[in-house]
């Protein structure tokens, strides 16, 4: 399954988790909920990541963590915000590039219509 159709199928999933406990929540609750829903789906999924970040050829443990990477090539990154702003973006860029990972997709939970809070993020590698 390439990066699009996986991307496609967990966005359904994120819809699942959405209808049924609506926005309002907070960010980890939605988080938990969608790990759980990739895991029956029957995806590779990893919570809360460590992603290390090399500097001068130096491996730093900097404390980054990506929220959920699903067959270690798609990573999501949860919010629940009352709207996305560009940093947010940045920040999954900024994720892609030190994962080598090519595609990512930033979820905004506290919505009414979650088609609203969903941004795909490509990593021109």
């Amino acid at each position: 399954m390439n990066e699009n159709e996986l991307s496609n199928a967990i966005i359904g999933l994120a819809m699942r988790v959405h209808t049924a406990l609506g926005p309002g929540l907070l960010e980890s609750t939605y988080e938990a909920c969608l790990e759980y829903e990739i895991n029956k789906a029957g995806f590779k999924v990893e919570q809360q990541k460590p992603l290390p970040l090399i500097y001068k050829d130096v491996e730093l443990e900097c404390g980054y963590r990506v929220d959920l990477i699903v067959e270690n090539k798609l990573i999501l990154e949860i919010k629940a915000v009352e709207s996305l702003h560009p940093i947010h973006s940045t920040q999954l860029l900024t994720y892609l590039k030190l994962s080598k990972c090519k595609l990512g997709l930033l979820i905004n939970f506290n919505l009414t219509h979650l088609k609203d809070g969903i941004k795909r993020i490509v990593n021109g590698l």
